[in-house]
């Protein structure tokens, strides 16, 4: 039995992808699983006033085309950030075409959405803003109506030193989403050194993800995630891509179909699952890749029939409900 072997094959098997070419800041409150070192933009570092300026825009249906729509009205915090849908409802009432991913620990991403397109949370965050399914705003109005806000107006000078602009909306709120930290679980409790943090069927668990169900090839590294993007099947159905994935962003036909992998933390918490949130429990992911995913012509070479049984599966499941931590702030 590898016990915490192989956990530290988990959590070490790929470094945090402290962004090259970035800024970053070493923060003592970082929950014990994570690197302690946050990238941070050069231009953009965290600060009291601005980090209290993005958690104030992010609840802010003003920032909407309806006026009835938040960043939290889909990444809920009683939800950890994300809203409980197979699909989100944004701005309107109108449906998105991917399930909402929990914005947790997107400080250490390489890349947001499922596809990546977005090289930082800036970007991701005014992407979100103009979105047709997300808050349907242009910039110009979103300046327009938070610098006729006397409240914000004054927010903003102590955060920036000067006025609303939009390239500053969008530096708040990424700064808020990354002080958004999930760590302190069970299991990074059991390998600091905490042997009784995991109980002997989490432990088994730990041991099948490492090994016989091949988990770790992708969820990897302090996120649980290789940032990178895979073809397990999903989007294949009735023998074509209904979604292009990460193609859309490359333009490379052996990219279709690919998503992100998404971070394991909190993953019992955050159903339902899959770019489409077409599976609804833990048990459906597991019983989907053991059947070896849905073949297709770019199906990952990594993705293959697992043939686990029902104590492994069982034993699998505890593991990850102990990946479930905390988050600095509550709301």
């Amino acid at each position: 039995m590898c016990h915490r072997r192989c956990a530290l094959l988990v959590f070490t098997a790929l470094a945090v992808a402290a962004a090259e070419g970035r800024g970053g800041s070493l923060n003592a409150d970082v929950p014990i699983g994570l690197d302690r070192y946050v990238p941070v933009p050069e231009d953009n570092p965290i600060t009291p006033e601005k980090t209290a300026l993005g958690r104030r825009l992010f609840f802010e249906t003003s920032l909407s085309g309806d006026g009835r729509t938040a960043c939290a009205t889909c990444h809920q915090p009683s939800r950890r950030f994300t809203d409980g849908r197979r699909l989100p409802r944004g701005v309107f009432g109108r449906e998105g075409r991917r399930n909402t991913p929990s914005i947790l620990n997107r400080a250490y991403g390489r890349s947001a959405f499922w596809d990546g397109r977005a090289e930082t949370l800036e970007d991701q965050v005014q992407a979100a803003l103009m979105g047709e399914s997300d808050l349907g705003l242009s910039l110009d109005e979103a300046v327009a109506r938070l610098s006729a806000d006397a409240g914000y107006s004054r927010a903003f000078q102590p955060a920036f030193g000067g006025p609303v602009t939009a390239p500053r909306i969008a530096q708040a709120l990424a700064t808020f989403v990354r002080t958004q930290l999930s760590g302190n679980s069970r299991f990074d409790r059991f390998l600091t050194g905490d042997v009784t943090a995991l109980r002997p069927e989490e432990r088994s668990g730990l041991e099948v993800f490492s090994g016989r169900a091949r988990c770790a090839r992708c969820h990897a590294g302090p996120l649980l995630s290789d940032e990178s993007f895979h073809n397990t099947g999903v989007a294949w159905k009735e023998a074509r891509f209904a979604d292009p994935g990460r193609a859309a962003v490359t333009g490379r036909d052996r990219d279709r179909g690919a998503f992100k992998t998404p971070s394991l933390r909190e993953v019992a918490r955050t159903a339902p699952y899959m770019h489409d949130g077409s599976m609804a429990r833990l048990t459906d992911v597991i019983d989907f890749y053991d059947r070896g995913g849905r073949p297709n012509p770019n199906l990952d070479s990594d993705i293959r029939p697992l043939r686990l049984t029902a104590d492994e599966k069982a034993a699998l499941i505890s593991f990850l409900r102990s990946l479930s931590g905390r988050t600095p702030e509550r709301f």
